[in-house]
């Protein structure tokens, strides 16, 4: 996949576990973009990402990720 495509598929992702439409992300999305992107929601978006993606996160690489473009680089790299 290329970052196009993680990036669209991403996006699915996100719309359904915010449950809005209209999220549109960037490389530089992060929870202060996002109003319903709490901790809570965190771990929701996570594990839908590991299911959507047929992969797991490490903790390193969860607590690392201070943006979608960093979470879009890790699923790049697992694309590999």
């Amino acid at each position: 996949m290329n970052r196009e495509e993680i990036t669209a598929k991403l996006t699915e992702v996100f719309r359904d576990v915010f449950d809005d439409e209209e999220i549109v992300l960037s490389d530089a999305t992060t929870a202060d973009d996002i109003e319903a992107w709490d901790s809570l929601e965190h771990i929701s978006l996570i594990a839908a990402v590991e299911k959507a993606f047929k992969m797991r996160f490490t903790m390193r690489e969860v607590s690392g990720m201070k943006n979608v473009g960093e979470m879009i680089d890790i699923l790049m790299q697992r694309a590999k």
